[in-house]
């Protein structure tokens, strides 16, 4: 049974710091992708940034330069390293795990994977 479990989050200010961590257990890398989603309220889940099982990257634009994904496979757990924090980044997020490709990278669309974690909410005050 696969079983992903997210923690980090909190309420930080403008411009700081966040690391997201998502420790999965059952679940095996082979040729599929991992990713962070976010939902803020009223708005419908986006896909904010997956790495594929090869270490292939993909960020949404509006995280390009700012958040960076990883994943350590020793201890079975992968990150987001959120800087540059925005009000608008506000909201609930997501680990996410058995995920499909599209050619060479990752999809960054909800359908596209099979499981998920319970969230882990991030705050960011004006």
């Amino acid at each position: 049974q696969v079983q992903l479990v997210e923690s980090g989050g909190g309420t930080v200010q403008t411009g700081g710091s966040l690391r997201l961590s998502c420790a999965h257990s059952g679940y095996t890398y082979n040729s599929q992708c991992m990713g962070w989603f976010r939902q803020a309220p009223g708005k419908k889940r986006e896909g904010v940034a997956a790495i594929g099982s090869d270490g292939n990257t993909r960020y949404a634009n509006s995280v390009k330069g700012r958040f960076t994904i990883s994943q350590d496979n020793a201890k079975n757990i992968l990150y987001l390293q959120m800087n540059s924090l925005m009000p608008e980044d506000t909201a609930m997020y997501y680990c996410a795990a058995g995920g499909a490709y599209s050619g060479s990278w990752c999809f960054l669309s909800e359908v596209a994977y099979n499981y998920w974690g319970q969230g882990t909410q991030v705050t960011v005050s004006s």
